[in-house]
């Protein structure tokens, strides 16, 4: 059940697995995405293996606090602005959403933990175990990458197909809509049922849409650039989990993620794409739990 607390002066709300006082892995999740995509299964596994178990709502969607701004974000003059190399504004970027997440901590009274992002997530947690040396205990990014310009991209079919959500304002459309999306992006090797699928995306819709909020925390990521630097910062030791069948964020950016962080893990997935399939999860715990084991 939902709990909620006030971090970086905002509302957020958040979940825990397992008993407090065990060490804490703190679970961000990605782009516009809910803290109920970290599944159940994984969470309580983590808390199994005697961890403190975290996941929340990053701000501006959920259940948590929505930023209000003057103007609607347009991601596509954004995406166009960043490609012919000309500046940005945005509501908010990644280190503020890093923020976010230590204040969460703070609240919750936990001095430092493992973080664990998804995608956009996993950005977070590269700002987190870089900027936060004292409160990061390792990282683990999964399905992220470095920012580096140079990388392959998700194709314009793909990208146009993600930054086409923010317009859609009804469940059904919602639903037609998130079902096309994962059947280009999901995990070709281990997709879910038709069922399980539609009952995932409705039960999220469900409890909490924000159209605006996917918005602005794409113009977070666009904002980011590139992160090579930044990722040289880390000493928390690393483990990067990427699929081979991602076409969101290509493989290539868990490769170049792991090269520019001294002495990372590379654990790389055969037809895995850029989502959390239910075959995989035991293998998500094993290698996060065998990961902190031999720090």
């Amino acid at each position: 059940m939902e709990k909620y607390l006030m971090a970086n002066g905002l509302r957020l709300a958040y979940e825990e697995f397992g008993q407090p006082a065990n060490p804490a892995i703190v679970l961000i999740m990605g782009l516009g995405t809910q803290m109920i995509a970290w599944p159940d299964a994984l969470c309580n596994g983590l808390a199994d293996r005697g961890f403190h178990v975290i996941r929340f709502d990053n701000r501006d969607i959920g259940l948590s606090q929505r930023i209000e701004t003057k103007k609607d974000t347009n991601v596509l003059k954004l995406l166009l602005r960043k490609r012919v190399g000309l500046s940005i504004r945005v509501p908010y970027t990644l280190r503020d959403m890093a923020a976010d997440t230590v204040g969460l901590l703070d609240q919750l009274e936990i001095d430092s933990a493992h973080w664990v992002g998804a995608s956009m997530g996993g950005m977070i947690a590269q700002v987190l175990a870089a900027e936060y040396p004292e409160r990061s205990l390792s990282l683990c990014s999964i399905m992220s990458t470095s920012g580096n310009p140079e990388l392959p991209q998700a194709s314009w079919r793909v990208a146009r197909q993600l930054i086409s959500q923010p317009g859609i304002t009804n469940e059904q459309a919602f639903l037609k809509h998130a079902l096309k999306t994962w059947a280009i992006i999901g995990s070709p090797d281990y997709p879910p049922t038709q069922e399980e699928l539609t009952e995932r995306i409705l039960t999220a819709v469900r409890r909490a849409y924000s159209p605006k909020g996917f918005a602005n925390q794409m113009a977070a990521i666009l904002e980011s650039g590139d992160r090579r630097g930044l990722l040289r910062k880390i000493d928390a030791p690393t483990l990067v989990i990427h699929g081979k069948a991602d076409v969101l964020v290509p493989v290539e950016g868990g490769i170049d993620t792991a090269t520019n962080i001294k002495h990372a893990k590379l654990e790389l997935i055969e037809g895995m794409g850029h989502d959390l399939p239910k075959q995989l999860l035991p293998r998500f715990v094993d290698s996060i739990d065998q990961h902190i084991q031999t720090i």
